[in-house]
């Protein structure tokens, strides 16, 4: 099956992907495992970014032609899939939960911020798509039991966790966007420069008293917790 015969840029149909995980899409049947295959691809994008992962990249790394990995990845939306849900099986769907949403909630948010620094090109990943693979399904299952006691139906216990994923890929998009400037200081210290510039020139005044009253740097972890508390905190479960 081509591309064209699948579901287009959303990837092949998820009941053929998921129900029928070590099956050949066509021709004959590869010499090596989707296993395989998806475990090249996420170590690809570990340590190169996600747009070193293409067909023949990956077809090179685990030793195939290109043309036999489209028996079980027919295009690059597919194995998007396959790598989220792999490494989604590294979340942990059955940790102990205390009874009290809120806390359980912020929990799997650290969780969710942890898994995606492990793999930066998560966070830009996981909010164009929705995968619906095993492992992620599994987490998603921890994920709607842990907002159970807060009383909400089931569709609103959807939109809490997708709200807090969203929010956590966000984060850590912004979060590894800034590690990677603050590795130039002659760069930020331009920038400091500038809005110093700027918060002197009185036309600025909101600016100028945020910038005044911003306080010694926190680390990420302080700010994600800040944040992630607001979040939390400020959800209605009435």
């Amino acid at each position: 099956m081509t591309r064209a015969e699948g579901s287009g840029a959303a990837g092949v149909d998820p009941r053929e992907l998921w129900l029928n995980p070590e099956r050949p899409r066509r021709g004959r049947r590869p010499a090596f495992s989707r296993e395989a295959i998806t475990v090249a691809a996420v170590a690809l994008a570990d340590t190169e970014g996600i747009d070193a992962v293409t067909m023949r990249r990956v077809a090179a790394e685990v030793g195939a032609g290109v043309m036999s990995l489209y028996s079980y990845a027919p295009d690059k939306e597919t194995l998007l899939d396959l790598m989220i849900d792999h490494v989604n099986g590294e979340l942990p769907a059955s940790a102990p939960l205390t009874g009290d949403w809120r806390a359980d909630l912020k929990a799997i948010g650290h969780l969710q911020r942890d898994h995606m620094l492990r793999h930066p090109w998560l966070a830009t990943a996981v909010p164009a798509r929705r995968t619906l693979g095993p492992r992620t399904l599994a987490f998603l299952e921890h994920a709607l039991a842990a907002l159970r006691p807060s009383g909400l139906g089931g569709g609103a216990r959807l939109e809490v966790f997708a709200q807090l994923t969203a929010f956590v890929a966000g984060h850590v998009a912004h979060e590894v966007a800034q590690a990677e400037a603050a590795q130039s200081p002659d760069r930020a210290a331009a920038e400091a420069l500038y809005l110093a510039a700027v918060a002197a020139d009185g036309h600025h005044p909101e600016l100028a008293e945020a910038l005044a009253s911003a306080g010694q740097p926190v680390t990420p972890d302080a700010t994600f917790t800040r944040f992630l508390n607001r979040l939390v905190d400020g959800l209605d479960a009435g």
